[in-house]
């Protein structure tokens, strides 16, 4: 069976707040569970965030929970965070970028090792999650509404 390719997901949104003041919720990793449907529970080895930090990560859908190790690659404040899952090889980041009106264009990205969703990654989403192509649609629906939920905090703020 040949791994299939699998476009990288990609979703943005602006953001009524400087890039610094976005990057200071953003940095504290461990709130993520509050923003992110699919991130359920979190530790983290190594603090304060930095390149090599390490999270042990318990993601879940509906029934389905399964953990996931990620190792923090790039950690640029007010700019950029990036860290990869490993295992599957998705690399995920957020990109922080001023716009004309002040505020910041914040984009999270996640694009898999290759391009090619491994075996595992395969199996998984066959036996648990209905599918690779529909969880990738949830991923995806998912990453939008991180976003949503991190502008409407930072925008409370």
């Amino acid at each position: 069976m040949a791994r299939p390719y699998v476009a990288p997901l990609v979703a943005s949104i602006d953001v009524d707040a400087s890039p610094d003041r976005v990057w200071r919720l953003l940095e504290d990793q461990r709130r993520m569970s509050e923003w992110s449907d699919e991130t359920w529970k979190q530790a983290f080895i190594g603090t304060p965030l930095r390149v090599g930090t390490v999270s042990l990560n318990l993601n879940k859908r509906k029934a389905a929970v399964w953990p996931t190790l990620s190792r923090y690659r790039e950690v640029v404040p007010g700019r950029r965070l990036a860290f990869q899952v490993i295992g599957p090889g998705a690399t995920w980041s957020y990109d922080l970028q001023p716009n004309d009106d002040g505020g910041t264009v914040v984009t999270e990205t996640r694009v898999l090792k290759n391009n090619r969703a491994t075996f595992a990654s395969i199996a998984t989403a066959n036996a648990m999650l209905g599918g690779l192509d529909g969880h990738e649609a949830e991923i995806l629906a998912g990453m939008h509404a991180t976003l949503e939920r991190i502008k409407a905090e930072v925008e409370r703020g």
